[in-house]
């Protein structure tokens, strides 16, 4: 039962199914056939929308094509129209330009050079289009003139601006900051940033479209005066103000705007030992006969050379700078070499002229001009450096004329030492040249004051020696073999020069003067060592100097002790007659001790008047040689006065005793004091 109930359940599952099937197969068939009409329906519009298209497209495409045609046709005829124009305005150029071109470009620099090439241009195009024509002749001669004018306003930009450097300007800039105390540093304004722009313009022109060079001749010829000129205007400043106390004043540039001076002393290079230089200058001036007014204008050229040399390199830089915005890379070197051609030949010829004059000096045996060589050959050593920086670059020719001016110096430098030492050695016994009193002779003065400068060109003076001594560059020695030689030299001066007053001592017949001259002579020699380095310098080759020379002195003090012989002698014990006292005197005996007052008494007047008229001109050697004589005189003259004076021996005391041991004493006090 239950079976066929559930048989039954499904059965009527499987119809309901079955049915619902066949009404979505019904629903399907009928969207078909919707679908099938839409779709003829579509087809059907499109055809005709494809119809219409074509029947479109056959009226617009040949409208198209024609409106195409005539657009060509329009742009040809304006590209046409547009070349013509711009064919025609070639053969208006020379005539819009003309009357520009002719007044030149000055003041209107940018528009003249517009002008140029727009005829450039036309140039151009003629020779490529039309050659025969007779505008591209017009054009050419325009822009030749044009080219010409340019030159002239290069030329005259640059001459009207270019004026020579005040002194006082260079003075500052060769101080630098050793000596101005400025927040900014010194510098040039050639010429006003307007013309250099200028200048800027139409050399880039000249180069780059009027193919020419001539303007860089224009530029080194107006530059090198106007270098030469500023050079010149130093050396008239110095001419002008030179003061006796060597300073010369600058005024410092405080601000570059308004470039308002104010005054700051300036000292002259070496200008202590220009007055040392002076000072041996006249003495030996009054030996061989130069003029001092010569000297003391050689002194001023010196100085004046100093600072130009100085000068001519701050300057040259300067140029240098101003030529590298102005002129083309590759013509700077050539440029700046002629560009200082003047300049330098001329330091150069007043170097050579320097060496000359020192040169007949020392063949007038006149050799304190040597001494002039050496402030200048020490600056040009030391400003080489800056001088091979400056030239480098510059020809050979150029490089070379410092360092052969250099080398010139140093060889008349190392013959004047040479002949100043051999001078030292054979200066004549000349008699009437002997100091009647006994002082330094000037041959040891001079002699000490020529050493006496070396001390402030050690480097230069023995680069000088070396230059003999190893035949090499001076830059290949060291500073130990430097100051050897140096050395070797101060002693072998100081040798000659011993020599020398050993042998004019000889030339005073009193033995004991020519002691006092040597005591004096050697005396100042060895107080000059020791206020100087000379001590230190000549004890690199003798071993203590002082002691040597100390020795030399008590030496010659004790000779001239000598003279006093006959003084002392006829008063000392071995020479005193003996005799009982309280007994009656022997005409023998009275008569000695008369012989001894007497002789005592001539010889002490005799000696205290020549001696009073020497000199010993150190008071510690003055009173050193009156302690010793009256140790020794009054020593013995007291014992002898205290044995004798109470003894009978004569009547007439007072011819005999003539002296007290306290007068004595006052007589020597009185040596060598003319005063007195």
């Amino acid at each position: 039962m239950i079976l066929i109930e559930d048989a039954s359940a499904r059965k009527r599952d499987i119809e309901e199914k079955l049915r619902q099937e066949q009404e979505t197969l019904l629903f399907m068939r009928e969207s078909l056939e919707k679908s099938d009409q839409l779709t003829k329906n579509m087809v059907s519009i499109l055809s005709s929308f494809e119809s219409r298209l074509m029947q479109l497209e056959n009226s617009i495409i040949p409208v198209h094509k024609q409106t195409e045609n005539l657009q060509r046709l329009q742009d040809n005829v304006d590209k046409t129209l547009s070349c013509l124009d711009h064919v025609i305005s070639y053969y208006h150029v020379a005539k819009d330009t003309e009357k520009i071109i002719k007044e030149g470009p000055a003041g209107r620099l940018e528009e003249y050079l517009n002008c140029m090439a727009r005829i450039q241009k036309a140039v151009e195009y003629f020779q490529d289009n039309n050659p025969d024509s007779p505008e591209l002749n017009r054009v050419k001669l325009l822009f030749e003139k044009g080219k010409e004018s340019l030159e002239s306003e290069f030329r005259n930009l640059l001459t009207r601006n270019s004026k020579a450097v005040p002194p006082v300007v260079i003075l500052d800039l060769v101080a630098g900051d050793d000596e101005i105390e400025t927040a900014d540093e010194v510098s040039l304004e050639h010429l006003p940033e307007n013309i250099l722009q200028d200048l800027i313009c139409i050399s880039m022109w000249l180069v780059e479209y009027g193919r020419n060079q001539d303007f860089m001749n224009v530029y080194y010829q107006i530059r090198s005066n106007q270098l030469d000129r500023s050079i010149k205007g130093l050396k008239e400043h110095f001419r002008k103000n030179s003061s006796s106390s060597g300073v010369l004043y600058s005024p410092a540039i405080q601000n570059k705007k308004n470039n308002t001076p104010s005054k700051k002393a300036i000292k002259r290079p070496g200008h202590d030992h220009e007055l040392r230089v002076k000072h041996l200058s006249d003495t030996l001036a009054e030996k061989h006969g130069p003029a001092v007014g010569k000297e003391d204008m050689l002194d001023s050229e010196i100085d004046s050379y100093i600072h130009c040399i100085s000068a001519f390199i701050k300057l040259a830089q300067s140029e240098y700078q101003l030529l590298t915005e102005i002129i083309p890379e590759h013509h700077q070197k050539r440029t700046f070499d002629s560009l200082i051609q003047e300049a330098l030949d001329g330091l150069m010829v007043e170097g050579e002229s320097i060496v000359s004059t020192a040169r007949r000096a020392i063949m007038r045996h006149d050799y304190s001009a040597v001494l002039t060589i050496f402030p200048i050959l020490k600056h040009l050593k030391q400003m080489k450096q800056e001088f091979d920086q400056v030239l480098q670059g510059t020809a050979a020719g150029t490089k070379n004329k410092l360092p052969v001016l250099i080398t010139s110096m140093e060889t008349t430098g190392a013959k004047a030492l040479e002949e100043f030492a051999d001078s030292i050695k054979n200066d004549p016994d000349k008699e009437y040249n002997m100091p009647k009193d006994g002082t330094v002779h000037e041959l040891t003065s001079n002699a000490i004051l020529f050493l006496q400068q070396l001390l402030d060109f050690q480097e230069t003076a023995s680069a000088m020696l070396a230059s003999q001594e190893t035949g090499s560059s001076s830059s290949n020695y060291n500073s130990e073999f430097s100051r050897r030689l140096l050395s070797n030299y101060i002693c072998k001066i100081l040798g000659n020069l011993q020599l020398n007053l050993h042998s004019k001592a000889k030339v005073y017949e009193d033995t004991a003067l020519g002691a006092v001259f040597l005591l004096n002579n050697f005396n100042y020699i060895l107080k000059s060592l020791e206020k100087s380095e000379l001590i230190q310098l000549v004890a690199v080759t003798l071993k203590h100097p002082d002691k040597t020379y100390k020795g030399h002195i008590e030496e010659q003090l004790q000779i001239y002790q000598r003279s006093w012989f006959k003084v002392t002698t006829p008063i000392t014990e071995s020479n005193m007659p003996t005799f009982q006292p309280g007994t009656k005197l022997k005409d023998k005996e009275r008569q000695a001790i008369k012989d001894r007052f007497k002789a005592f008494n001539d010889g002490l007047e005799e000696l205290c008047k020549i001696q009073k008229s020497w000199a010993i001109p150190d008071k510690e050697q003055r009173n050193k040689i009156r302690r010793a004589q009256k140790e020794n005189v009054t020593g013995a003259y007291r014992v002898f006065w205290q044995r004798y004076s109470n003894v009978p021996f004569t009547k007439n005391t007072e011819k005999y005793i003539k002296y007290r041991v306290e007068q004595v004493e006052e007589m020597i006090e009185k040596l060598f004091d003319t005063s007195a």
